[in-house]
């Protein structure tokens, strides 16, 4: 076969719809990506994308860009997100979250300008379908067997399915985006009888999928969805009737399943009526409205630039509600936390993007709607993607204000890949968004693209390398040498890991405190490795709390004082961090204040610090007593446990 120009960029655009689609193949069904290893696959992808853009930006038939408006708002944002890196506190953390956002944007962008004609549109809706599908039978197999077996791992969410995903409200969104296209091309494309047929079969297992998840947000969110999408198809008179259908059988199917088999199920009976009136309540927001607040704090506290990419979960103990002893990991609710990583520059921006996207949908909307014809009947599957693509955004939009999807590799990717082909639609209303790349572009877009290839490159292979040896130590003896030794060599490939780092510290302290005739030597190299993880991370209240532990150890009790002091500045009220000041003081001698503290950390862990309870009642008390002997028993003094 003769390579010419024109060929050559026809196998580039097929070879990156190829990877586009594996892309969006692999991320859902490999736990939704949020795993080390399955994000480096994803990212490896990515860089093939970005070599064969640019083969076809040197070797194509005159190439050229589409270039709607919202790419410039997500270019802005990329610049800000690159801005925000080089002054972020917590560099590990804000350049995983920089990683992230730079696959999504490149996505976004390679999808717009490299898969937009009608039929890679169509192949991935079609692949997005039939993944749904795959993973909501696999989902649907797991609830009817009462397994939470997740391919080789374990999700511990026991009596909700999570099909191919560890999170069942993360599948949930996965499914709720979907399913809209699903049932939009049923309704309204151009298929042919065995297609829609199987359409049918796909909406079915979806909806059973989602509906086996019991993730309340995510049926509230695909209700919405379906509404919206059922809502454009009831003004359509060629698509009224079969919509009324379609909305009826989907009714009745639900309520039928409903009533005479998930009714009784577990699930339903914990996460949708009380099934025990001195039991929990079956809708519990108080963790949400926590976890809000603190975010709003947040917010209000740095608002302009917020408190940096990624930083939420970092700064949290700060702002931790006396009540919330969880670690979050996020906000549940990606606008909320937007507001504070990101702050306002970073809201506006994004607030922006929507407008923008929102102006795009209307002008396009006129163009690809198919006029009402009395004598025809209206299908198309253009008009079918437009209005499931747009349902499905809506649905996941709405899920994100009580969860974070958006911060879910395999949502955001599917996410970002239906709206670049929703902007790139708006070629259908105007020419004017086409540009042609001459020579300028050409370089300046390769040195983006070589930048991107290589850049990538360089942290895949620095964090694989990482992940290789952390997953090595995970399995050693906890605290062993063997442990430290592989933390170490975790280290030589990422050494700006603050959680690694502490854990070797950890590591040393214990081995230290096994005793030996080195046990001081150890301590010193704990402290050193401390002192290391502060540097990386001042806010990791656990760095602190360990070089206060290791000085006490030592006997340095007065140094040991601001460490202490610093942990709980950093996580006031966190119980196990209270706690351990409390062993401080019991080391001292100062049984008083030991016993002060131990009493927060019991409040704070609503009586459930089991070490607490253990020092108040069988060692802080006695001494206390001891000490004032002679004198009125101090137990008077005190509210003595219930027997």
């Amino acid at each position: 076969m003769v390579f010419t120009s024109r060929n050559l960029d026809w196998w580039c655009e097929r070879g990156i719809l190829a990877l586009v689609l594996a892309i969006l193949v692999f991320a859902p069904l490999a736990f939704g990506a949020v795993y080390g290893v399955a994000f480096l696959v994803v990212q490896v992808l990515v860089m093939g994308v970005a070599a064969l853009w640019l083969v076809r930006l040197w070797g194509g038939h005159k190439p050229k860009l589409l270039w709607p408006p919202l790419t410039w708002a997500v270019v802005a944002f990329v610049l800000y997100a690159v801005g925000r890196y080089f002054t972020a506190d917590v560099e590990y953390v804000a350049r995983q979250e920089l990683i992230r956002i730079l696959v999504y944007a490149f996505v976004f962008l390679a999808v717009v300008s490299n898969v937009y004609d009608q039929e890679a549109t169509e192949l991935v809706t079609y692949t997005l379908i039939v993944v749904a599908a795959l993973a909501s039978s696999y989902a649907v197999t797991q609830f009817l067997h009462h397994s939470n077996r997740v391919w080789n791992l374990t999700s511990p969410y026991p009596s909700r399915a999570s099909g191919t995903y560890i999170n069942p409200d993360h599948f949930a969104g996965f499914l709720e985006l979907v399913l809209p296209l699903a049932l939009s091309f049923l309704m309204a494309g151009r298929v042919g009888v065995v297609t829609r047929v199987l359409l049918l079969y796909a909406t079915l297992t979806i909806m059973g999928g989602l509906t086996v998840t019991f993730s309340r947000g995510g049926w509230v969110a695909a209700t919405a969805g379906m509404l919206m999408l059922f809502g454009f198809l009831l003004c359509h008179r060629n698509h009224r009737l079969r919509a009324l259908v379609v909305l009826m059988v989907l009714a009745g199917v639900g309520g039928f399943c409903t009533e005479h088999y998930l009714s009784n199920t577990v699930a339903f009976k914990r996460r949708v009526v009380k099934a025990d009136e001195n039991g929990p309540p079956v809708l519990d927001t108080q963790a949400r409205l926590q976890m809000w607040g603190a975010a709003v704090q947040m917010w209000r506290d740095h608002p302009w630039w917020g408190v940096g990419p990624g930083h939420f979960d970092c700064r949290f103990g700060e702002y931790r509600p006396p009540g919330f002893q969880q670690d979050p990991a996020h906000a549940h609710d990606d606008y909320l936390e937007l507001l504070a990583d990101w702050g306002v520059a970073g809201g506006v921006i994004v607030l922006g993007g929507m407008g923008i996207f929102v102006f795009g949908l209307a002008k396009t909307w006129r163009h690809v709607r198919r006029e009402e014809d009395d004598f025809g009947y209206g299908m198309s599957s253009r008009y079918a993607f437009f209005l499931g693509a747009v349902s499905g955004l809506f649905a996941l939009a709405v899920h994100s204000l009580v969860d974070f999807n958006l911060h879910v590799p395999a949502n955001a990717l599917a996410g970002v890949a239906v709206l670049g082909l929703l902007a790139s639609n708006l070629r259908f209303a105007t020419k004017r968004y086409w540009v042609r790349a001459r020579r300028p572009l050409q370089w300046a877009l390769t040195g983006v693209l070589g930048g991107l290839v290589v850049y990538f490159s360089a942290q895949a292979w620095r964090r694989g390398g990482e992940i290789v040896w952390t997953t090595r130590a995970d399995l050693l003896p906890k605290y062993s040498t063997e442990e430290a030794v592989a933390r170490q060599k975790a280290l030589a490939w990422e050494p700006k890991n603050y959680v690694n780092v502490y854990k070797v510290g950890e590591c040393y302290l214990n081995q230290s405190k096994d005793g030996g005739d080195d046990y001081a030597s150890l301590a010193q190299t704990a402290l050193t490795f401390y002192a290391q993880s502060i540097r990386l991370n001042p806010y990791y209240a656990y760095c602190q709390l360990g070089s206060g532990s290791c000085l006490d150890w030592l006997g340095r009790h007065g140094e040991a004082e601001k460490y202490f002091g610093t942990a709980e500045t950093r996580d006031p009220n966190n119980n196990f961090i209270v706690a351990n000041i409390g062993l401080h003081y019991v080391q001292v001698g100062d049984y008083a204040a030991a016993r002060q503290w131990f009493i927060r950390a019991d409040k704070l862990a609503n009586g459930q610090n089991q070490i607490a309870i253990n020092y108040i009642y069988n060692i802080c008390q006695p001494k206390l007593e001891q000490k004032a002997s002679g004198q009125l028993p101090m137990s008077l003094f005190y509210n003595g446990k219930d027997n």
